[in-house]
């Protein structure tokens, strides 16, 4: 096995317990070794940090899986972390038809995802280490949940980075890709071969069932709908009408069907159109709403575009707040990660001066329990949830 010995500086933030190893971090590699393999990490006095899987094509050149220096990376060290993943969401969440099992770092296994929908998993391996170990991990998931079928949605843009390619397909059992679950005790379809990530947004799970009390007899506008979730939590818990806005016409369409699915249409009406420009339009209307719902898509993925994505939720928030009644609420969400919970509050606090509103503070949440968050590493908090009355 290789040692990746790293330089003499400050690595406090891999010492408290941060899985990456950058690559600048790295002082030298003693042995050879071949890209994915299980390294050892050693400080500059050459002490042991812990092993990982290795990959110079990536900035983050390791992604530590273990501290134990005796413990091998085999499948009985799969097995382990799987099935830990798996009883703490038996723990922690209350209905186990839909949640992500597996979320990478957070459950000490970087770069595996696994999603569940219903019978089904969906599965992605994002860098070349864990890809390697693609045919345990799906040997041990049919061992440990059983499912009748798991699907590989590969297809993302960080694999290249890795040198892998993209790729989706089966990866145990010939099934429908497109399925029925339940979140909630709602019922949702997800097109599990080409809905964006794995399908559907598991992270706003709990988010979704806190809107209960604020969107009750309430006519709502929900904006960057996608796939419905959120209005059809909204139809569900009593609104006396959703209007559903998003950019893309094909999940508008899905929209509909999750309404439709659930018996709600009558109460709910889509617009395709860009949320940006709705907003401003029912702005200058003067149109009003008891509850906005904002849920759009990162705005920025890197910290370089981190000032242009302040300015485009500076400017829904705005527009939003300007459309609510007194007394009304907005619901408003931002999964970028590099948007920390202070930034977003700010910017939300800059919005309401601007629109001249006073805003009580009613409730901040993060993602669902499902999708913990490693104190060691601030990537694993990306989701803000901001719940606000305007008085």
């Amino acid at each position: 096995m290789a040692d990746v010995i790293l330089r003499n500086i400050n690595i406090k933030r891999i010492l408290n317990g941060h899985p990456w190893i950058y690559k600048t971090e790295i002082d030298r590699i003693e042995r050879d070794y071949t890209p994915g393999e299980i390294v050892n990490v050693l400080n500059h006095k050459k002490e042991f940090i812990g092993k990982g899987y290795i990959n110079l094509k990536s900035m983050i050149t390791v992604r530590l899986l273990t501290r134990n220096i005796h413990e091998e990376i085999d499948e009985e060290f799969f097995r382990k972390r799987i099935k830990r993943a798996w009883e703490y969401r038996k723990k922690v969440m209350d209905n186990l038809n839909s949640c992500r099992v597996v979320f990478a770092e957070a459950d000490f296994l970087p770069a595996l995802i696994v999603d569940k929908f219903g019978d089904y998993l969906v599965l992605q391996t994002l860098s070349l280490g864990i890809d390697r170990y693609k045919e345990t991990i799906v040997k041990l998931l049919i061992e440990i949940l059983n499912p009748k079928g798991i699907y590989e949605r590969n297809d993302v843009n960080v694999r290249e980075l890795e040198g892998l390619p993209q790729q989706k397909g089966y990866l145990y059992g010939k099934f429908d890709t497109m399925q029925q679950f339940e979140e909630n005790r709602i019922k949702f379809w997800v097109d599990i071969e080409n809905g964006q990530k794995t399908g559907y947004f598991l992270d706003q799970k709990e988010n979704r069932r806190a809107i209960q009390n604020y969107v009750k007899d309430a006519e709502v506008l929900d904006c960057f709908s996608h796939t419905g979730s959120f209005t059809v939590h909204a139809l569900h818990y009593g609104a006396k009408r959703v209007e559903t806005v998003d950019i893309s016409e094909e999940a508008i369409e899905m929209a509909k069907k999750n309404v439709e699915l659930n018996g709600y249409q009558e109460r709910c009406n889509f617009v395709c159109d860009n949320a940006f420009d709705l907003l401003r339009k029912y702005d200058k209307e003067n149109r009003k709403f008891d509850t906005v719902i904002l849920d759009p898509p990162a705005f920025t993925k890197s910290k370089e575009t981190v000032k242009d994505a302040l300015r485009g939720y500076k400017e829904i928030n705005l527009r939003a707040l300007k459309i609510l009644k007194s007394g009304g609420f907005l619901i408003t969400c931002s999964c970028s990660q590099h948007i920390k919970p202070d930034m977003f509050l700010n910017i939300i606090k800059e919005a309401a001066n601007d629109a001249k509103k006073t805003v009580r503070f009613v409730e901040q949440r993060t993602q669902s329990k499902d999708h913990p968050i490693l104190l060691a590493s601030e990537e694993t908090q990306y989701l803000k949830c901001l719940i606000l009355q305007v008085l």
